[in-house]
């Protein structure tokens, strides 16, 4: 059985900070590519930021850039997004997905697998 888990969502101050995680299992994890989506309430989920397990290589949306930061940790088949610097229009739910074309894309349509979301609320 293939699962995304993430955690790590709260209510944050803008301007403040949060890690979130992505806990994988049920598959080979260092032959996937992750990357975490958001959600914001009324607006179609956007691509935040992409890892490739195998090689370490990275994506991340415009809107983040040097603020945000992916890493994974081979050895827990876990991937984080520490997000610093809080917007509040960054208010949404925060997805982890995996593709197996072992690649980073912020393409919806490439991943194959996705887990149920994290809330994160960003006050202003």
């Amino acid at each position: 059985e293939v699962q995304l888990v993430e955690s790590g969502g709260y209510l944050v101050q803008a301007g403040g900070s949060l890690r979130l995680s992505c806990a994988a299992s049920g598959f080979t994890f260092d032959d996937y590519a992750i990357g975490w989506f958001r959600q914001a309430p009324g607006k179609e989920r956007e691509g935040v930021s992409c890892i490739s397990s195998s090689d370490g290589s990275t994506i991340y949306a415009d809107s983040v850039k040097g603020r945000f930061t992916i890493s994974s940790d081979n050895a827990k088949n876990t991937v984080y997004l520490q997000m610093n610097s809080l917007k509040p229009e960054e208010t949404a739910v925060y997805y982890c997905a995996a593709t197996q074309k072992g690649v980073c894309t912020l393409a919806l349509r490439e991943y194959d697998y996705w887990g149920q979301g994290t809330q994160v609320t960003v006050s202003s």
